[in-house]
């Protein structure tokens, strides 16, 4: 599945890769739901995919399959 422009898709915390809506509603500890349209960097920072919040990137190397690094 490749982003689209607009809504939302869901992106994989173990290999980054985009996934199926339902895939992501099934899987919501390893799935990172990302909204379209933002724009703007983060900067590399790291999210949880449990949470959805910034982590600190000492956590998201410690948690690879929880996280996701964002660009």
């Amino acid at each position: 599945m490749s982003k689209g422009k607009g809504g939302s898709s869901h992106r994989s915390a173990i290999s980054g890769r985009y996934v199926t809506s339902g895939h992501g509603k099934a899987n919501p500890r390893t799935t990172v739901k990302e909204s379209g349209g933002k724009s703007g960097s983060t900067g590399g920072a790291y999210r949880s995919a449990i949470s959805g919040r910034f982590v600190t990137t000492k956590h998201g190397k410690a948690s690879p399959h929880t996280t996701v690094r964002e660009s």
